[in-house]
């Protein structure tokens, strides 16, 4: 396999033939709150209709690239800049699919070693040449965006040939893995040989291991295998002024952990060729579970206390009345549904939220963690229903993005955002942020449907992942998104929640860093980011140097 192919398709989510239609009884539930528009058919138009902006890279510089990595690996054909010019944000799917990419590189280098990669960042400091780090291209912030700022020229990096697993360590449970490296690649030879990464985010069949650490992210599993941050033991940076090399230890006291600074620096300090990664062995089980609550606050108490009591469900997804309704809809017969709903209030729940459960481990621990999980439940008037709905949910699991690209084609903006909090101000968070987006939505004429579900457990708090469905505004659709990601975004940060829990903060989320972590805090990340990057190369426009409004 070429690697050096991008995985998704260039105009949106994944690879083509995976789309599914919208289901009559999702249809419905939308046209009630959000309208349909009727006779839309919004296609992207074809590859070659994309506008660019001219590639700008001087011959010398060209030469320089060319002598390093061989002309084949210094690209600047038309579909080469388009697959790299953008993620797949809302904002990057209305400039690919209308044609107008304003940001894009002059061109993509393909290095193969951590030394081509040094070499690289060399010759681009030296002539002052802006670079964006690629893996998979799954950014949802505006994390790739080509921003040039002061500089000329912009080159993409993109690690798609540094792709070698090596150094598993058996007895210590760590691996060294190339930044390259794509999640279903990875995790198909740890568990050939008995182990396993646990990490799933939903973005896992095209994003990389490198992409991983620098946006600090977190999977779907991370309540049990840990987030991505909590399992990076030692890697190795790139950065304009040398590389920076951090051995692997399990833990140590030699001031603050430096490893934690390249973890989630979204490629502003340097480019990350290798990590060295925590593993597990393969689950002897995996049980799932699920239950149906009478209301949001019944399963959210039932989580904590699952949580605090050290049950750690190595999956826990709690959907509110509105995310349960519409994946019900979206993924069962209207013949299923009626029969569950009349299942369900004959036990008291009217406005099901459904809980997805999973327990992994050795067959006699996972039994017991699931029975203390359903005791707790049950003091909180669950109703089970066995483990069918999480199976289900787990086989759909990585599909869901494509919805969204179907959904745009049909005139539906579907937008996805995600926060953090404690426990104490997790159900004034979840209704305020409700609130808010529906709010802004109507009085800009295109009432929402929000849906929303918590994710990942800590004992101190909860993630909320919140999806957002609205008819597009036709011809205002980059004013409309504007409008609904501040208002979610004010809600989050003036309510004591984090901006951003697992997509990082690219430049969408910048913003409303300062008031997040402090103006001092940033200033500090621009000083490191002076010693390792003093001519402000490294993804400019990005986290602690982003735009200060949208």
């Amino acid at each position: 396999m070429d690697n050096t192919q991008p995985r998704m398709r260039w105009w949106g989510w994944g690879e083509d033939g995976n789309d599914g239609p919208v289901e009559p009884g999702a249809k419905k539930m939308l046209t009630e709150t959000c309208g349909w528009p009727k006779g839309a058919n919004r296609p992207p138009v074809e590859l070659d209709a994309v506008e660019l902006p001219d590639d700008d890279l001087p011959d010398d510089s060209r030469a320089r690239f060319d002598e390093l990595l061989g002309a084949e690996f210094v690209r600047s054909d038309h579909a080469t800049r388009v697959s790299h010019a953008a993620g797949r944000s809302v904002p990057d799917l209305i400039r690919l699919r209308s044609g107008d990419v304003p940001f894009a590189p002059d061109v993509v280098l393909y290095p193969a070693s951590d030394a081509e990669v040094d070499e690289l960042l060399a010759i681009c400091r030296q002539e002052r040449i802006a670079v964006v780090p690629f893996g998979g291209g799954t950014s949802v912030v505006a994390g790739l965006d080509a921003f040039r700022r002061d500089f000329r020229s912009c080159v993409c990096i993109s690690l798609a040939r540094l792709d070698e697993i090596f150094d598993l360590d058996e007895e210590s449970l760590t691996v060294t893995v190339q930044a390259g490296v794509f999640g279903p690649d990875l995790e198909k030879n740890l568990q050939a040989k008995g182990f396993t990464l646990g990490h799933f985010p939903q973005s896992f069949e095209f994003s990389t291991v490198g992409g991983w650490v620098a946006t600090r992210s977190a999977g779907q599993q991370s309540t049990g295998y840990g987030r991505i941050d909590e399992n990076v033991f030692g890697l190795r940076c790139s950065t304009p002024n040398g590389p920076v090399e951090l051995r692997t230890i399990p833990a140590t006291a030699a001031g603050p952990n430096p490893r934690q600074m390249f973890v989630g620096s979204e490629g502003t300090l340097g480019i990350i060729t290798q990590a060295t990664l925590r593993i597990k062995r393969r689950p002897e089980t995996t049980l799932p579970d699920a239950w149906f609550f009478p209301d949001f606050h019944s399963g959210a108490t039932a989580l904590r206390e699952m949580e605090q009591d050290g049950l750690h469900p190595d999956i826990a997804r709690l959907s509110d009345v509105n995310e349960t309704e519409f994946g019900l809809a979206q993924l069962g017969s209207a013949v299923q549904r009626k029969g569950l709903n009349a299942y369900l209030r004959a036990r008291g729940v009217a406005k099901p939220c459904l809980l997805v459960l999973r327990y992994d481990g050795r067959k006699s621990a996972a039994r017991l963690r699931r029975a203390g999980g359903r005791e707790i439940a049950k003091a909180h008037k669950g109703v089970s229903i066995g483990g069918s709905p999480e199976t289900m949910w787990e086989k759909h699991r990585f599909s869901t993005p494509y919805l969204r690209d179907q959904l745009m084609t049909e005139g539906i903006m579907a937008e996805t955002m995600e926060t953090a909090a404690p426990w104490s101000a997790i159900e004034q968070l979840h209704d305020t942020i409700k609130r808010e987006i529906e709010t802004t939505m109507a009085e800009r004429g295109t009432p929402a449907l929000v849906l929303c579900h918590v994710s990942h457990l800590y004992t101190a708090g909860c993630s909320l992942y919140y999806t957002v469905f609205a008819q597009q505004h036709d011809g205002h659709e980059m004013e409309q998104w504007k409008a609904l990601k501040t208002a979610a975004c004010d809600a989050m940060v003036d309510n004591g929640a984090t901006i951003t829990h697992h997509h990082s903060t690219g430049a969408d989320h910048a913003p409303w860093l300062p008031q997040e972590q402090g103006e001092l805090w940033l200033r500090m990340l621009r000083a490191a980011k002076a010693e390792v990057d003093p001519e402000g190369i490294m993804n400019p426009g990005k986290l602690m140097n982003g735009p200060t409004q949208l």
